[in-house]
């Protein structure tokens, strides 16, 4: 799909109900035309539509077009991730001298919260307006073998800037652990790969993996490596690089530890711009790591893999860049912390900011 060639999506074709609840498509917008339209199963961002620099309004996220496609596609494209986001090495952590044993549903780990994690849930939605909706989901104590009942809520808001901001607040009456990312499958250009996209993130270590995709513990420098994109690079140009992460993961699928001024704070963490189109994101956020994900198990298999228009989606079609605690923090005693308490609201946000660079 080229640049300025969309078509919005039928709320109709996501009217539905899984596991007795009602699903539907819910579409916020600001007066400039950015459009952002996700459903309440796993909060998922199935369309997000801004203009390149000529003004022509093109989707820059892959997703789905129906509520059958999506049940039938990548499980997490678009959605909003929890109850514990990336891995938890061997399903398994402790907390306060107890042991708690997760469901493993990617190879000994724990992925994306379990077998039933926030992305196969229906949330209850509240619109706020045009510009704004609250999505709600509260995970039961023992709940995919986590402690604790977690009332959470996401509020996504389109403003007159043309960005996208989702915000998070969380309560637990027991001790636990938590993190919250968005997994939006970003194209800036509407369609093809990604490769020729020009990164940058604001980091200057990365946390290398082993065979399962499980962080060593070390904060590697990312200097005179392929994860250095402290200065513009097009994602393309090192990932086939003769590196030993890279080979691990396929490509990139690593989480990078963002230069913080204080926790909590609203920073840069990344910028990813397309040259041919000219569209510009920018990522803020409050997290303290960024996963970068080069779309590498996109693999254009029939129905996973096959989006909106019977688009079909490949290998470096999309990136992703998923702001988050860093992955099996609840085992990673030097990772910054992931355990919420009782009376501590557990708070977050991610603005992507959108924009066009001058031809």
């Amino acid at each position: 799909m080229a640049s300025g060639d969309f078509v919005a999506l039928d709320p109709c074709r996501f009217v539905g109900e899984v596991d007795g609840k009602p699903v539907a498509l819910y579409t916020i917008a600001n007066d400039r035309g950015m459009a952002v339209r996700l459903v309440n199963l796993g909060c998922k961002i199935e369309q997000i539509v801004v203009p390149d620099r000529q003004g022509r309004l093109g989707d820059v996220v892959l997703g789905y077009d129906s509520l059958d496609a999506l049940r039938a596609g990548q499980t997490s494209m678009g959605a909003f991730i929890g109850r514990y986001a990336n891995r938890i090495a061997n399903g398994r952590f402790t907390l306060d001298g107890k042991a708690y044993e997760l469901n493993r549903n990617s190879g000994p780990n724990t992925l994306h919260g379990g077998a039933k994690g926030s992305r196969f849930v229906v949330f209850d939605a509240e619109p706020l307006g045009s510009s704004s909706v609250r999505m709600q989901y509260t995970f039961k104590d023992g709940e995919e073998n986590f402690p604790g009942n977690l009332e959470t809520a996401v509020t996504y808001t389109v403003t007159e800037e043309n960005a996208l901001e989702l915000s998070w607040h969380a309560a637990t009456d027991r001790r636990t652990v938590a993190s919250f990312t968005d997994h939006s499958f970003f194209n800036l250009a509407g369609g093809g790969s990604v490769l020729d996209h020009v990164l940058s993130i604001n980091a200057e270590r990365f946390t290398p993996v082993n065979e399962n995709s499980i962080p060593t513990g070390e904060l590697r420098p990312v200097a005179g490596t392929p994860f250095d994109f402290r200065t513009p690079m097009a994602i393309g140009a090192r990932i086939g690089a003769d590196d030993p992460q890279l080979k691990l993961g396929n490509g990139y699928d690593h989480n990078f530890v963002l230069d913080k001024r204080s926790a909590g704070e609203l920073c840069f963490a990344a910028r990813l711009a397309d040259p041919t189109s000219g569209r510009v994101l920018e990522v803020w956020t409050t997290e303290p790591g960024l996963q970068l994900y080069s779309g590498n198990n996109l693999a254009g298999e029939v129905p996973r893999d096959v989006g909106k228009g019977g688009r079909v989606y490949r290998s470096r079609d999309a990136v992703c860049l998923e702001a988050q605690r860093l992955p099996d923090s609840p085992n990673q005693p030097g990772f910054p912390p992931c355990v919420v308490d009782p009376g501590t609201p557990f708070t977050g946000k991610i603005v992507y900011r959108f924009s066009v660079a001058a031809g």
